[in-house]
């Protein structure tokens, strides 16, 4: 499922601006069905434009019936009546989806024999200083196990002891959920800490939710400002 809202507080209407002949939220759903990966691959927004795009173009989109605050929950009310156990999370604003990155995620559930995963989603290193201490790059810590502990906008570990090597990941905002797991999530309350960090993955942690982190390599680059889009078209038809 695909999240589309129109606006955008950095780049109003980025989802329909046009990328080497169609608008990007088209090419995002074109890319999601390239990877072969999905029974099934629908576009959910509030928007009639980016609706009409989809639907002139023979996709399958939903249009939310409720105001949401953040992707899941457009994600869960579409997904109330649909029948799948696993539901994968593709962001509008991504053109260039990396197919690698999503098997990883999907083949976490294939190996959770015992069903214990509610959610898997990716991180990636990130050594730059600046990375670490921007805000806007959230930040995940994990067990043993690569299960999370712990999202932050703060440096998350905090190095106290400079003699122990410390390795931050950042966190990449895309999701595959059991669909039970997300329905808690769209049925339950926003959460203190989730509140406090303005980080959704937050809640499923304060609900005892599972997190799987899967490490990749290379995070997909979204499109957040017209200089992303130059970007992303030369980089289209580069591929051309």
């Amino acid at each position: 499922m695909i999240p589309a809202r129109y606006q955008a507080s950095r780049f109003p209407g980025k989802l329909m601006k046009d990328l080497s002949g169609k608008p990007v939220i088209l090419r995002t759903y074109e890319a999601a069905l390239q990877t072969e990966l999905f029974d099934e691959v629908y576009v959910v927004t509030d928007s009639d434009i980016i609706y009409n795009t989809i639907d002139e173009a023979g996709g399958k989109v939903m249009k939310s019936q409720k105001e949401h605050e953040c992707g899941s929950d457009r994600l869960a009310e579409a997904s109330e009546n649909i029948h799948a156990d696993i539901i994968v999370n593709v962001q509008g604003d991504e053109p260039f989806i990396d197919t690698e990155s999503l098997k990883r995620l999907i083949d976490v559930f294939h190996k959770d024999d015992n069903q214990s995963i509610d959610v898997a989603s990716p991180m990636v290193k990130i050594t730059n200083e600046e990375d670490i201490q921007n805000p806007n790059n959230v930040k995940v810590i994990t067990n043993l196990q690569n299960d999370a502990l712990y999202f932050s906008r703060s440096p998350i570990p905090f190095r106290r002891n400079k003699r122990t090597e410390v390795t931050h990941f950042k966190h990449v905002g895309v999701y595959a959920f059991r669909k039970k797991a997300l329905l808690d999530f769209y049925n339950g309350p926003i959460t203190p800490l989730e509140s406090s960090e303005k980080i959704e993955a937050i809640r499923y942690l304060e609900m005892g939710k599972t997190i799987k982190m899967v490490e990749i390599d290379n995070p997909v680059i979204g499109i957040d400002t017209e200089e992303d889009l130059i970007k992303a078209i030369e980089q289209f038809n580069d591929l051309q």
